[in-house]
């Protein structure tokens, strides 16, 4: 299955990152959590939850905006890698990460 996973700052700034079978068959959803997680503490991330809880969509969407925009601006293997994460992660053929808005759709 292909997937489509965009990453939106704004409206007029988006980053669609297409992916294909091959692409996603090398991480298992295990592999894709642990990539999110070590992420998500190597950019010192915050919790959403106050309870400090970190579910996946958490560790998804605040990667993202920890990250940058940069990050997706150029495209590079980093972005392809948060791409590859989260399509494993969610298995849904498209994918909206809306940092502004902080939602996954």
């Amino acid at each position: 299955m292909s997937h489509a996973v965009t990453v939106s700052f704004d409206l007029d700034r988006e980053y669609e990152i297409m992916l294909h079978d091959g692409d996603t068959r090398g991480m298992d959803k295990e592999q894709a959590r642990t990539w999110l997680a070590q992420e998500f503490e190597e950019l010192e991330c915050v919790p959403s939850n106050p309870v400090g809880k970190i579910l996946l969509l958490d560790m998804i969407l605040n990667v993202a905006k920890y990250a940058g925009e940069e990050c997706f601006e150029n495209g590079g293997e980093w972005a392809r890698n948060y791409a590859i994460a989260v399509a494993v992660s969610l298995d849904r053929p498209a994918i909206r990460v809306d940092v502004a808005n902080f939602v996954v759709g």
